[in-house]
């Protein structure tokens, strides 16, 4: 009887990656009415936020912004145009992966985790991994 190849073996990242032109994200100068307004528009509950340069550094949930709008701007909005959403208090933010990552470790954040940002060596945003592409990957394999 012939040994089936892993699952492990037939994944390629790659193959479920949405790739950063196809990925919503704000840059650090954003402002926090910015982040609702495209939040809104894109109907994003979660979006990472990158550096000037495209480096993957946190995301930002609607539950961060609308905490900040209640805890820090009295619900004021105009206050929210002022406010970048770097500075403002992240509650869980996701945690990212390489683009080298095993599918052991996808599968461990993606339990928690709407999405994964995956970043290069350089830390450098390449896109994200869905949990949507990673039941599909795993009902195709198993």
């Amino acid at each position: 009887m012939k040994n089936k190849p892993s699952i492990e073996n037939n994944f390629n990242i790659f193959s479920c990656l949405t790739t950063k032109k196809n990925t919503f994200y704000l840059s650090i100068d954003s402002t926090v009415r910015q982040a609702l307004e495209k939040m809104d528009f894109h109907r994003y509950s979660v979006i990472p936020l990158l550096s000037k340069k495209g480096e993957y550094l946190t995301t930002i949930s609607e539950g961060d912004l609308l905490r900040f709008l209640k805890n820090n701007a009295g619900f004021d909005i105009k206050k929210a145009e002022d406010t970048y959403v770097v500075d403002i208090e992240k509650y869980r933010p996701y945690r990212s992966i390489k683009n080298d990552a095993s599918l052991e470790e996808i599968i461990e954040l993606i339990i928690n985790q709407n999405f994964i940002p995956v970043v290069d060596d350089r830390n450098i945003f390449i896109g994200i991994i869905k949990r949507s592409s990673i039941i599909k990957f795993l009902s195709t394999n198993i």
